[in-house]
């Protein structure tokens, strides 16, 4: 754990004493070399649970998390270059350090195995994450977008700490090994139940579950794009993760509590999709296909079985590649013709055709098409919640169904029709933009050929 925490500290004095010309170079080269190192979390000697240090730990849950996030901190740093081309050096610098400093925070929150740490962590990765978007957004709605975040976080987290502190008094420990072996008394009190439900809030926030879901789209909309990769990819990981922790803790007390989240999260895989078909903010759009992929990923974490685990596994990393190449196009597009409005920026193919083959394969994996993981995984967890419950096949189907359909609107209306007369000049893609694509592209390409590597089951 440390071999790759140390190195991302040492990360910081790299990005604030480079000289100006080979900054960008030099932390996203130091980066990736992190990001190479972090793959040795895959192997199998890493499962089914390796302990890295006597508070940290990783196995098939945490470990392609981990990657994931060490995967993305290049990512974002080749995303923002054009975004802050005309900043000072110093701000350059400052927005780097904000980037790699929420990185040690995600790492730890993925691999803790003590819940108060877990605690720490989950929490400080919402200051930089605040910092990004209210500093660093495009428009003044980003301050409101920032305290919308502040708040939905902080309210729904203050519950988690007293759950934590209830469950501490309760067993006398907060390590999570220990924890899953003590099986508390199956009982229905007010306390018990009042516990379980704030133990899932906060990550039913995070996720963020339909009707928690308000902050999201605000601050999608408003961040930068390294705040949208980050948000998308990593943060709202942590809520699934938070809740796939947490629900294997609680199996005696669960029977009352999985059928609200249940119904409000296929309801809303399916209303928000239905919400995707009526936007005109190419962003917004996104954000709101985000909180739809993610209601499955909860309702597959409630009814843990091996193969909705598995599935919401599948689906998060899936996802939060997919996702993050979303943002990452629609940035290029913003870049270019300095608008969300889908309108606005509509028959961009003839324009730049290569960013057009990027669009179509970041689309087709965004409806899951065979043979993506993103297939697999909502593959899955349909199955998995067939044999829960049969009528939920009706939900699941027809948020599908709607998930194609806005997909496909996303390509049309940015990639066909007639180009709008105010676009006159605009520059070409540039290698910087095809590498990053294709970062997000060859992780699901390579990950086709081997899904157990994320798949949450022993190798």
């Amino acid at each position: 754990m440390l071999k790759i925490i140390l190195p991302m500290i040492m990360l910081l004095p790299t990005a604030l004493l480079s000289p100006a010309k080979s900054m960008w170079t030099n932390t996203t080269m130091y980066s990736l070399m992190i990001s190479l190192i972090s793959l040795h979390w895959l192997t199998p000697s890493y499962y089914p649970l390796k302990n890295l240090t006597p508070w940290t730990g990783t196995d098939q849950i945490s470990a392609p998390l981990l990657v994931l996030s060490c995967w993305f901190l290049p990512l974002m740093i080749l995303a923002s270059q054009n975004h802050l081309q005309h900043e000072p050096y110093v701000r350059k610098q400052m927005f780097i350090a904000t980037l790699i400093t929420i990185q040690p925070f995600i790492i730890l929150a993925f691999s803790t195995t003590e819940l108060m740490l877990f605690y720490i962590s989950f929490e400080a990765t919402l200051i930089p994450t605040l910092i990004l978007i209210t500093r660093w957004g495009n428009q003044p709605e980003r301050l409101s977008a920032g305290i919308y975040l502040l708040f939905y976080t902080l309210i729904s987290s203050l519950p988690l700490l007293v759950s934590f502190l209830h469950l501490h008094s309760e067993v006398g420990t907060l390590h999570l090994p220990i924890l899953k072996l003590t099986h508390p008394n199956p009982s229905t009190s007010w306390t018990t139940l009042l516990s379980s439900l704030a133990l899932l809030m906060a990550f039913m926030v995070k996720a963020p579950l339909y009707g928690l879901h308000l902050w999201l789209p605000k601050a999608h909309v408003e961040a930068p794009i390294a705040g949208s990769m980050l948000l998308a990819a990593l943060l709202l990981k942590l809520g699934g993760y938070g809740i796939m922790r947490t629900t294997l803790l609680m199996q005696p007390l669960y029977n009352l509590l999985h059928y609200p989240f249940l119904t409000l999260s296929l309801w809303g895989a399916l209303m928000t999709s239905s919400i995707c078909l009526r936007q005109t903010d190419l962003k917004s759009l996104i954000a709101y296909s985000s909180v739809s992929h993610m209601g499955l990923v909860i309702a597959a974490s409630m009814i843990q079985t091996q193969w909705s685990f598995s599935g919401a596994m599948i689906l998060m990393i899936s996802h939060g590649l997919t996702s993050s190449l979303l943002f990452c196009l629609a940035n290029t597009n913003y870049e270019r013709t300095h608008s969300r409005i889908l309108i606005l920026t509509r028959g961009l193919q003839p324009i730049l055709p290569l960013m057009s083959l990027w669009w179509l394969l970041a689309n087709l994996t965004n409806m899951a098409l065979p043979p993506t993981t993103n297939l697999m995984a909502e593959l899955t967890i349909m199955i998995a919640l067939f044999n829960w419950s049969s009528p939920t096949i009706f939900l699941t189907g027809i948020a599908t169904l709607l998930t194609a359909s806005y997909t496909l609107y996303m390509l049309l209306s940015t990639q066909r029709g007639a180009l709008p007369t105010h676009i006159t000049t605009t520059p070409n893609s540039n290698t910087r933009e095809h590498l990053l694509m294709t970062l997000h592209i060859a992780p699901m390409l390579a990950l086709i050929l081997k899904p157990e590597l994320i798949s949450g089951t022993p190798m």
